[in-house]
């Protein structure tokens, strides 16, 4: 006899439906998996016919041939376990049910026959809606996940049994529900608070800016000046996930398996803070089927490179694509997959290798050249801003006054994000930063002083066309933290005093 079970396949960040077909035929008693199976895969036949009968069903005599189409689509991982045991069990018509064509399954068997929890469920479960699915079988650990899919029951499974006995009417399983609303008022934003930092306005100042425009900062400063400090307070002022933002974070971070088990949603910007021995392939994605690195793990968030020049130079330059686009595509013998990663770069470095500032260091001058020169000017082209963080002084340390809560600050870029909101309702544009050239010559026109302005700082800084382009973007950001409809001298000045400390140092 032949069964059908609906399943899909995981690939990039996108689901592809699979149809698994599952046939009873006469012969030796023999499980064939066929349609591109990779090695975990292959291995689905001993995991669920020991479940199968560890559960009190037969196993089905002769020849079994299992078929995962389209068999074009490489098939990855223990996810396809469940649909092929129920496959079997109706191909033997040991189970009997109507509602096979109308309901996707996925998880992992164990021999007991209880269901695992699985990678990629998320995105499984918007493709199952997305081809008129009535509902989904997960495991009870992912059903939080796929519930937040709306417009589709999501049914949480335990075991093998457990799910025959649902697809035959024999049990009654409620589909998971998740209280959206709820899980975003519960945002958890007690983290690291800027009023613990004593001193560093001006750094302060500049995070402030590219939290409200979502600009890329570098802060130059010795060892202990709060570097580290100051980047990991930054997710507490940035404004909270959209849904959509919610949605695409939790995406990423779902095929990579890293949500807790049973966790709905991941509702903070991510923070991530790889080491700087960290390869191309971990900061950008890789392997041999392409899954997200660290800057996808980081979109629509944070990605902080401490101690930017002791990282590999090839490793630097593979950011600069993603920085201008927003996404990264990885090309590889199997395909190329694209990954989002629209994320904030917050990098921190030393002046020199001794950590203090060129006029004071040890370092001869060539040395500092060839650690200064491990960071290429394109790149520190794609940083909007550079900001000095000095060694603070003792009545700073000393001094009992607190600085600004993280909650005041939160409060003006949250005001300056939603007059972007506001300016860019009927574009794809999300903030400044994200500004095109078109965007650019639309809302950041300059009268004739600050115009001036500009051109002499260009003139006497040597600044690219790149550079220009960002230093409009961040006084846009800065006018809007204002509330000033235009650009003027003031908000202009404040920019360029963010583009000289690199020429100072590498000009």
């Amino acid at each position: 006899m032949l069964a059908k079970v609906h399943c899909a396949a995981v690939q990039g960040i996108t689901a592809h439906a699979v149809e698994v077909e599952v046939n009873d035929g006469y012969g030796e008693t023999l499980v064939v998996i066929v349609g591109l199976p990779d090695a975990a895969v292959r291995e689905s036949r001993d995991r669920v016919t020991t479940s199968l009968t560890n559960s009190g069903f037969k196993m089905p005599l002769g020849r079994i041939t299992i078929n995962l189409a389209p068999a074009d689509i490489r098939k990855e991982g223990p996810i396809f376990d469940l649909s092929i045991g129920i496959g079997m069990l109706a191909a033997s018509e040991q189970l009997e049910s109507n509602q096979l064509e109308h309901i996707m399954m996925v998880g992992e068997l164990a021999l007991t026959g209880a269901v695992r929890r699985v990678k990629g469920v998320l995105p499984i479960a918007l493709k199952a809606r997305a081809i008129g699915m009535k509902g989904i079988m997960v495991p009870r650990d992912n059903a939080a996940e796929a519930a937040v899919v709306d417009g589709l029951n999501v049914f949480p499974i335990s075991n093998l049994r457990e799910a025959a006995a649902f697809l035959e009417g024999r049990q009654t399983i409620e589909p998971k529900s998740v209280d959206l609303p709820n899980l975003f008022a519960l945002q958890d934003i007690d983290g690291p608070d800027f009023g613990d930092v004593k001193g560093q306005e001006s750094a302060k100042r500049a995070l402030e800016i590219a939290a409200a425009g979502g600009h890329n900062i570098l802060m130059i400063g010795p060892p202990g000046t709060g570097k580290s400090m100051l980047a990991k307070r930054l997710p507490g002022i940035l404004p909270p996930l959209t849904l959509e933002e919610a949605l695409e974070v939790t995406r990423v971070h779902s095929i990579v398996g890293q949500l807790q088990p049973g966790q709905a949603l991941i509702t903070q910007r991510p923070f991530r803070a790889p080491h700087h021995t960290v390869s191309d392939a971990g900061l950008l994605g890789g392997n041999i089927n392409p899954t997200p690195g660290e800057i996808s793990l980081a979109h629509n968030g944070v990605l902080f490179l401490d101690e930017l020049p002791e990282f590999k130079r090839n490793v630097l330059e593979t950011m600069r694509q993603p920085l201008e686009e927003g996404s990264v595509t990885i090309s590889r013998a199997a395909g190329s997959m694209t990954f989002p990663s629209a994320f904030m770069l917050i990098a921190a470095m030393n002046p020199t290798p001794d950590g203090k500032m060129p006029g004071e260091s040890s370092s001869t001058p060539r040395e500092i050249q060839n650690y200064l020169g491990r960071i290429s000017g394109p790149l520190l082209d794609r940083i909007d801003l550079h900001v000095e963080v000095p060694q603070l002084k003792f009545q700073e340390i000393t001094a009992k006054r607190d600085g600004e809560p993280s909650a005041s600050i939160r409060e003006r870029v949250a005001a300056a994000r939603e007059r972007q909101g506001q300016r860019f309702c009927d574009t794809s544009v999300t903030c400044n930063a994200r500004m095109q050239s078109r965007d650019i010559n639309q809302y950041c026109k300059l009268a004739d002083e600050p115009k001036n302005l500009l051109r002499m700082a260009m003139n006497e800084l040597n600044l690219s066309a790149r550079a220009y382009d960002r230093i409009l973007k961040v006084s846009r950001t800065i006018a809007d933290l204002a509330n000033a409809n235009d650009i003027n001298s003031e908000h202009l000045s404040e920019t360029l005093q963010y583009r000289t400390l690199d020429r100072q140092l590498w000009g």
